[in-house]
């Protein structure tokens, strides 16, 4: 079965500064069939509000992923919010679609925020850590 994941803002914005590293190859196999990404309307507006200020990517090259993004993940609806449960309100919304969801990953650089992801069975994973999980390495 494949896992399941939620991929947090901080990797999507790594991704797209640069083709480099980890993020971008999660990024580039989002849709090829190696794992399901999970995406809920609070999630996609931060996803929105945080890359429209990222100034090293042309803004139809941002649309265009976003796009992709939305036609290609799993999209849940959020019925019961679980906030305040961490620290900050905006990763409060990725674990709840992590939940929502019964995702197996948040894929995300601040695995310390997400300690009490694992009272859900969700394991946080930074990038490199993910694709290690995943078997792709290259």
């Amino acid at each position: 079965m494949r896992p399941r994941i939620i991929i947090d803002t901080n990797v999507l914005v790594a991704a797209l500064k640069s083709r480099q590293g980890a993020s971008f190859r999660v990024l580039s196999l989002v849709g090829t069939g190696r794992f399901d990404l999970a995406l809920s309307v609070p999630l996609f507006t931060q996803y929105e509000d945080v890359v429209a200020r990222q100034d090293e990517v042309p803004a139809k090259a941002i649309k265009n992923i976003l796009d992709y993004l939305v036609k290609v993940a799993e999209l849940h609806e959020i019925f019961f919010l679980w906030r305040p449960i961490l620290d900050d309100p905006g990763d409060d919304l990725v674990l709840e679609i992590a939940a929502q969801s019964n995702s197996d990953f948040i894929v995300t650089f601040n695995v310390r925020h997400f300690k009490q992801a694992h009272q859900f069975g969700i394991r946080p994973l930074r990038p490199l850590e993910f694709l290690k999980e995943i078997g792709d390495m290259t």
